[in-house]
């Protein structure tokens, strides 16, 4: 029996708290346990950089300042745009800090992610620096964490909480739908190729969180899925399609034929999704690029409104 995501929500709260994320180190400093290990940071930190998008989203989400952030080809999505200016120092790329532009902008906290994970040494020489990944295989629990946790960081407790309600809710309206809307496969669109996600893997959030059968089944896979074929997804017999552009997510056009150019062949549109108008094509930016509490919020947003409008035919 699956427990209501209110309940679930409430379980992980309970574990990460015993986990402590977070511990008072001083009046001034923090213990934040994170990807790379545990991290003496101080308390409100005025001079920030964020080099990993998922975390800026969640910090934007709390209203947190910051003053540098990564800035290359692949623009960050319309709801974090405004990072996207000279007003913000360029910390260098996702993969490649700029370690020159950070020792000068002086920072009192740099947060890192998955993508800049070699480059943690430095960047804890240049000031505390701390990893503040998502976990996909433990997605729910794991964005509560990090937003809880930069809650406690940036003095914005309260904020966090009311954030990560606002987020519950909405996933626990999608889910008292979703098991009745038929079964859903989870793809990505890559240079004319065809990738699937299943349940527990980094865009498994569709099944996972938001109780969508899945239609087949298949070994997680890694970054960017299954390749599987449209002969798979015709015998698969999806009801929903939900699909991610990555070549349109980092600006690569120009590369393939897109998504809907790619799916629109004869065995697709022999799947219950297709002829029923079923297949949603998700903010691929927000999703890839960015991919924090904001970035599925916005999507859960998408999914509410396509369901309504199924119940409606």
């Amino acid at each position: 029996m699956r427990l209501p995501l209110l309940v679930v929500s409430s379980l992980f709260a309970a574990v990460l708290t015993c986990s402590s994320p977070v511990l008072a180190a001083s009046s001034s400093t923090i213990d934040v346990v994170h990807a790379q290990g545990t991290t003496q940071v101080p308390k409100n930190p005025q001079r920030v950089v964020i080099l990993s998008p998922a975390t800026l989203d969640i910090a934007d989400a709390l209203g947190v300042d910051v003053i540098g952030v990564p800035q290359t080809s692949s623009h960050f999505p319309a709801h974090l745009a405004k990072y996207n200016s000279d007003a913000y120092i360029n910390a260098g790329t996702l993969f490649e800090p700029n370690y020159e532009a950070l020792i000068n902008a002086k920072p009192d906290l740099i947060i890192a992610g998955a993508r800049a994970a070699a480059a943690y040494d430095k960047l804890s020489g240049i000031a505390p620096t701390i990893s503040l990944d998502i976990d996909p295989k433990n997605f729910l629990a794991s964005m509560t964490q990090r937003t809880e946790q930069l809650g406690e960081i940036f003095g914005k407790q309260e904020k966090a909480k009311q954030v990560i309600a606002d987020f519950d809710h909405q996933a626990e309206e999608i889910r008292k739908v979703s098991g009745q809307a038929g079964s859903a496969m989870m793809l990505m669109v890559n240079g004319g190729k065809i990738n699937a996600y299943s349940p527990d893997s980094r865009f498994g959030f569709i099944f996972d969180v938001l109780g969508f059968k899945p239609a087949a089944t298949f070994p997680a896979g890694g970054q960017h899925g299954n390749t599987v074929s449209p002969e798979f997804i015709m015998e698969s017999h999806p009801d929903w399609l939900f699909v991610l552009d990555r070549d349109n997510a980092i600006g690569n056009k120009k590369e393939g034929a897109s998504a809907s150019q790619v799916l629109d062949n004869p065995l697709v549109r022999r799947t219950p999704a297709w002829k029923n108008q079923h297949v949603v094509y998700l903010d691929s930016g927000a999703l890839y690029i960015a991919g924090g509490i904001q970035s599925y919020s916005n999507l859960m947003t998408q999914v509410n409104k396509v369901l309504n409008e199924n119940k409606q035919k």
